[in-house]
């Protein structure tokens, strides 16, 4: 099945076993894989090398994450930022997974744990970019051909291909890993990619024998529009303001515009800031983490930002200018609603940024790939300037059909007005044939109008076309020409000067034999959002406010982005079903039985707390019912983080002193003590004397599934959350051990 593509003709037979399923619910607190990730992951789960094309937002990660965690050893991740990596392994922590990476960030001290970890095989995953890998003198490559790998994780692989947008040379080197060891199976990942750079991306890896899985481009979610650039900033503050403080990227071409423009937002109210490469690296990670955390809603950056942000909560992103190709277009705004829920794509530009941008396509000694990019700077151009819907011209770009209207892009969404154009193309056709050699549609176009400009030789005016569209604007003829070239009644060759030819159907057309009709499009003033951009559940919005605070408090305690502790939709579904029960949280999006043990009893109290003010009642649909994940036995020890505060904590046994030293929050040293004696790292006794242990345990067991504020309205209001966690810790810890 080499070279197959995923829901192309394929039945796939294979199937998750019981102890995958549960594996799937207890650990990332899925039900069921998305139809894209299930052929993907349980190739890899067998063995299999696979090339894995999907679009941002469509569960990417979890194609290589579940499988490290199921299959023995560890698993190498190539990832080519410091902020993905960070983002991946704290969300990977939080889900009881042993993850960590090696990059700059870490001091001699954390290096140095990570590699004993590599070495005592008591990591799951193991993040890291091909330089560090690769760099002169590191004996980490010696070291993991000593420790079985479960399978080798390329992120954004299209970085490996020189034809790809965002070209990384050490990426090349990365083909040794396939001699080194060949018996992991060797996942390569991407968003993007076209025909051209995924042959290379196969072959720059040896991955000859690989199955290739594609999944749908398309987004439903992002709503996609162009406006144009005059009088951009004016739109821009209008669309802004709609926006109500949602977080967003605005993507600039040059630094300087990064610096102007935030500097601008902010005087006008705008809570924003630049990012862009000329900023030290302790800037660009301080404006980054504060983007992230959701304490600035905008950040106006260059390229330089976004790949390999997982933030999910990304509500709009901006074009201020004009992407150099529709690849790294789809990738930027494909970083807007990653977690599915209505999104905004908005472009500022048009043909006035070609010139501009012409200098970027230019490779000194490489005539081959400068035509390549100048021919995707044409085909940018021609998505921002088309009346025809913008997600079909996206998906036609990579290869997939769509239907002619989406319902939400703004060329959907207006008011279409189809009028008979056929005297207007003859024109234009007509003097396309009585050009002597071809020409660019502008000069066309200044023969038709009549210019006077000194450039129209005395021989075209003389041509009986010459004037003949005076009557109508040069933007008019624009979008018709445009559109005539985009409905296939003129061809355009694409070069470094695109020139236009007749076809068969130009033909029929100045033959009389064919009827054009061409479109107007106007905007509506209140479009009607399509369905697809509606969310599948609807919650209460004073309850998905209030659960959302809460969600950043639990993640500033722990120092990690919100969305890590739990994304929108997983807050949406809690605001309306309303669960009342540690069993009822299971059946919610993204709870584990690790994030139902650190969060459950605070979202369920806040839950409970909002029942009682506003008279709400659970709504749990009866599809959802399921049990809660038994306790397992287990061979993990506890998280290295659980470790570092357990050895503070011998040295001295105080709270606050901990909390103190290792730059936590004291509920999160708390909550890694309890960690602690349910890994069997620490005894109950050495925390807790028995007469307050034994009678919350009791309680505990007697209840197995009662929340905390249940549990201690049963034993007293004496006993602390901190107690009461300690001692459903030990309570678990005595039923895994009989176990």
């Amino acid at each position: 099945m080499a070279g197959g593509l995923a829901g192309e003709g394929y039945f796939w037979f294979m199937s998750l076993n019981a102890h995958e399923s549960a594996t799937l619910q207890r650990v990332f607190g899925f039900r069921e894989l998305r139809p894209a990730q299930a052929p993907v992951i349980e190739h890899v789960l067998r063995g299999g090398d696979a090339f894995v094309l999907m679009p941002t937002g469509g569960g990417k990660s979890l194609c290589y994450q579940f499988p490290a965690v199921v299959r023995p050893g560890m698993a190498l991740v190539i990832s080519p930022l410091i902020a993905l990596m960070k983002d991946q392994v704290d969300g990977l922590r939080l889900q009881g997974i042993r993850a960590a990476f090696l990059n700059s960030t870490l001091d001699e001290a954390e290096e140095r744990e990570v590699y004993e970890a590599v070495l005592t095989g008591t990591l799951d995953l193991l993040y890291i970019a091909p330089e560090r890998l690769f760099a002169p003198g590191n004996a980490l490559l010696g070291q993991l051909k000593q420790r079985t790998l479960s399978l080798i994780a390329i992120d954004e692989a299209h970085c490996v291909s020189q034809w790809g947008h965002d070209f990384r040379p050490h990426y090349l080197e990365l083909r040794a890993l396939k001699e080194h060891f060949p018996d992991a199976p060797m996942v390569a990942l991407t968003a993007t990619a076209d025909r051209l750079t995924r042959d290379d991306i196969l072959e720059q890896l040896q991955l000859h024998g690989a199955q290739t899985f594609i999944s749908s481009f398309d987004r439903p979610n992002i709503q996609y529009a162009v406006a144009p650039k005059r009088g951009w900033k004016d739109a821009l503050w209008s669309f802004l303001e709609e926006q109500e403080g949602a977080s967003g990227i605005i993507y600039c071409l040059s630094r300087r515009n990064t610096e102007d423009l935030a500097t601008e937002l902010s005087a006008s109210g705008f809570n924003a800031v630049a990012y862009h490469a000329g900023l030290t690296a302790d800037e660009r990670d301080r404006r980054q983490t504060a983007f992230i955390r959701d304490e600035v809603p905008i950040i106006v950056a260059t390229i330089a930002f976004g790949m390999g942000i997982d933030k999910s909560n990304v509500r709009f992103v901006v074009h201020a200018d004009l992407p150099k190709n529709l690849e790294g277009y789809y990738q930027e705004t494909g970083r807007a609603g990653r977690d599915g829920e209505p999104s905004k794509a908005l472009l500022f530009g048009g043909a006035g940024d070609f010139a501009r941008l012409q200098s970027f396509c230019e490779v000194d000694g490489n005539e081959e790939q400068s035509s390549l990019l100048l021919t995707k700077l044409r085909r940018m151009v021609d998505f921002a300037e088309s009346h025809a819907c913008r997600r079909k011209i996206l998906l036609n770009y990579f290869g997939e059909a769509a239907p002619d209207d989406c319902g939400n892009c703004d060329n959907c969404l207006g008011e279409r007005t189809v009028y008979d154009a056929t005297v207007e193309a003859q024109k234009l056709l007509s003097a396309v044939a009585r050009l002597p050699v071809p020409y660019g549609l502008g000069y066309v176009i200044d023969i038709l109008r009549g210019s006077t400009a000194s450039k129209i030789p005395e021989s075209h005016r003389a041509l009986s076309v010459f004037g003949v569209g005076k009557d109508l604007a040069k933007t008019a003829w624009m979008d018709i020409g445009k559109e005539l070239i985009q409905r296939g009644y003129l061809d355009q060759e694409l070069g470094r000067f695109p020139v236009l030819k007749l076809n068969a159907r130009s033909w029929e057309v100045l033959r009389g034999q064919t009827h054009v009709e061409l479109t107007q499009t106007e905007p509506r003033p209140e479009p009607t959002p399509s369905r697809t951009t509606s969310p599948e559940v609807e919650g209460h919005p004073q309850l998905f406010e209030r659960l959302r605070m809460l969600r950043k408090e639990l993640a500033d305690a722990r120092n990690v982005p919100a969305y890590v502790v739990l994304p929108d939709n997983s807050l949406r579904e809690l605001s309306a079903y309303r669960p009342q029960s540690e069993d009822e949280l299971y059946q919610i999006t993204g709870f584990g039985e690790v994030k139902v043990r650190q969060f459950g009893h605070s979202f369920l109290e806040a839950i409970t707390a909002a029942c009682t003010e506003w008279g709400l009642a659970t709504e749990m649909p009866a599809g959802r019912k399921k049990s809660a994940p038994k306790p397992r036995k287990s061979s993990r020890g506890p998280a290295a983080t659980v470790l570092k505060t357990l050895e503070v904590w011998r040295e001295n046994p105080s709270i606050e002193g901990i909390a103190q030293r290792r730059n936590l929050g004291e509920r999160t040293v708390e909550q890694h003590l309890a960690d602690a004696v349910e890994s069997g790292a620490l005894n109950a006794e050495e925390l807790l004397p028995p007469h307050r242990l034994n009678p919350v345990a009791e309680a505990w067991r007697a209840s197995p599934r009662a929340t905390r504020r249940e549990i201690r309205d049963r034993v007293g209001e004496s006993f602390s959350y901190f107690e009461i966690n300690v001692a459903r810790a030990y309570a678990l810890r005595a039923v895994v051990s009989e176990g």
